[in-house]
C-alpha cells in the first residue's frame, strides 16, 4: 500500500491545496496469494469529501482506507474542501465545485496511474461531504459514474431561513450567503439537490449515460428527515438510486460501515486467501 500527501496549485481556488492519496500500487494479495505489480494498470478511483469543520484527514483517520483500497483494488483521493459545501461560492477564488469536479480529477489522473473511465470513477462523502458528493456527482455526471452520499447535510432549506444568530454548528446567514449566494433564490437553483437531480436526469437520458446514486443515513441522525425527503422526491421524478436507512447516528461508525457497503455493491468483495495461514489437512 502506498500513502501520499500531494500539494498542487488549483486554478479554481487560486492557491495551493493538499490531497491525501492511498493506492494499492504494490500489488497486494489476490485469491491465490501475492499479486505482482503491473506498471500498465489503471486503477479505479474513489474521491472522498469530508464533513463540516473537518479536513481531508477525517477520512484518513477513519481506519479503513488501506482496507478499502486493497479490497476494492482502487485508489482513494481525500480532498480538502474547507467549509465550502463543495459548491462554487460568490468569490472567484471559492470555486470549489470546479476544484472537485475538474482540478482534482485532472491533476490526479495526470500524476497517478488512474483510469479515466467514467464507470471507474467514484465520488463519496459524509455530512457536508455527502452533500458535496451528491452535488458534484450529479453536476459532473459525465466524470463520475458512481455517487455515494452518506448522512448528507441537505441544509439549503435551513439556509434560506437562517439569521445572523449562529446555529448549532456556528453558521450564520452571512456564511450561507457566501457559500450559496442569494438565499432568497437558493431553492430555485441547482444547489437545491432536487432541482439539480431533475436537470441531471434529463441530461443523462439525452446522452444515454446510466446514473448510479447511493444514499444512506442513520435513522437516529439529525439529518434523516431531509434525506428521506430527497429520497421521496427522487422516487417521484424517476431518478435511479438506492436509499438505505438503518440504525445509526451522525458518526464515523455509520460512515465506515456504509462506505464499505456502497463500494461493495458495485465492486464485489473478493475472497482473499490469507498467505500466512495454512489450512490443516484432513
Amino acid at each position: 500500500m502506498v500513502t501520499m500527501n500531494l500539494t498542487f496549485r488549483s486554478q479554481s481556488l487560486m492557491r495551493h491545496v493538499d490531497l491525501n492519496v492511498v493506492i494499492p500500487a504494490d500489488g497486494g494479495f489476490g485469491p491465490a496469494g501475492p499479486v505482482p505489480m503491473n506498471p500498465d494498470k489503471k486503477f479505479r478511483t474513489l474521491y472522498l469529501l469530508h464533513g463540516y469543520s473537518a479536513c481531508k484527514n477525517e477520512w484518513f483517520m477513519s481506519g479503513i482506507m488501506d482496507e478499502l483500497a486493497m479490497m476494492c483494488d482502487c485508489a482513494i483521493v481525500m480532498v480538502n474542501g474547507d467549509n465550502s459545501f463543495y459548491v462554487d461560492g460568490i468569490s472567484p477564488h471559492l470555486r470549489y465545485s470546479q476544484f472537485v469536479g475538474k482540478d482534482v480529477v485532472e491533476f490526479t489522473r495526470c500524476l497517478l496511474p488512474l483510469s479515466d473511465k467514467r464507470e471507474d470513477t467514484f465520488i463519496g462523502g459524509l455530512s457536508m461531504g455527502g452533500y458535496g458528493a451528491l452535488y458534484n456527482g450529479l453536476k459532473h455526471f459525465e466524470t463520475f459514474g458512481h455517487v455515494i452520499a452518506l448522512s448528507s447535510a441537505l441544509i439549503t432549506g435551513q439556509a434560506v431561513h437562517s439569521t445572523e444568530e449562529p446555529n448549532m454548528v456556528g453558521a450564520t446567514r452571512s456564511y450561507y450567503s457566501t457559500v450559496f449566494g442569494d438565499l432568497t433564490k437558493l431553492q430555485e437553483t441547482d444547489k437545491n439537490p432536487e432541482v439539480l437531480a431533475a436537470q441531471t436526469l434529463a441530461a443523462a437520458n439525452e446522452k444515454g449515460l446510466p446514473l448510479d446514486l447511493y444514499i444512506a443515513c442513520g435513522y437516529n441522525d439529525m439529518l434523516v428527515n431531509a434525506n428521506r425527503d430527497l429520497h421521496n422526491a427522487l422516487d417521484k421524478m424517476g431518478f435511479p438510486h438506492v436509499y438505505e436507512e438503518d440504525p445509526g447516528s451522525h458518526d464515523m461508525n455509520f460512515w465506515r460501515d456504509y462506505l464499505r457497503k456502497a463500494m461493495y455493491r458495485v465492486i464485489p468483495k473478493p475472497e482473499f486467501k490469507n498467505p500466512f495461514f495454512v489450512e490443516k489437512e484432513e
